[in-house]
């Protein structure tokens, strides 16, 4: 189980830092609405572009915190359960402006991996 764990963890932070600090100015196929950047995307949700910086901090730190938790496993289940919060809104602002359900898959990846390290983390 532990070793599951650690992949679980692995993966949802390198997704995060992707995301957050590789592809933060790029076009990807996911941003909502014709969004080409990740300040264009939040703008498309009708959000302040310095609420982008505020979740990429929140993103960026809870990925930190994965990885930091395979040696201190105290920090996995706050971080997975900020993130699970997170994804959450993300699907929201998806579904807000009606983005096809292919736009919301990484949200529900993400997802799906933070709450299968609730999970484990619970246990």
């Amino acid at each position: 189980m532990r070793t599951v764990m650690v992949i679980l963890q692995i993966a949802a932070a390198l997704g995060l830092l992707n995301v957050w600090l590789l592809r933060f100015d790029r076009r990807t196929a996911f941003r909502g609405g014709d969004a080409g950047s990740m300040r264009e995307e939040f703008a498309a949700y009708g959000l302040p572009v310095w609420f982008a910086y505020v979740v990429g901090t929140l993103k960026v730190g809870s990925a930190l915190a994965l990885l930091a938790g395979i040696w201190f496993p105290a920090l996995v289940l706050p971080a997975a359960a900020l993130v699970c919060v997170l994804m959450f809104g993300a699907l929201a602002m998806h579904a807000k402006i009606r983005d096809p359900l292919l736009k919301s898959l990484p949200a529900l990846v993400m997802l799906a991996l933070c709450a299968g390290i609730l999970w484990g983390a619970m246990r």
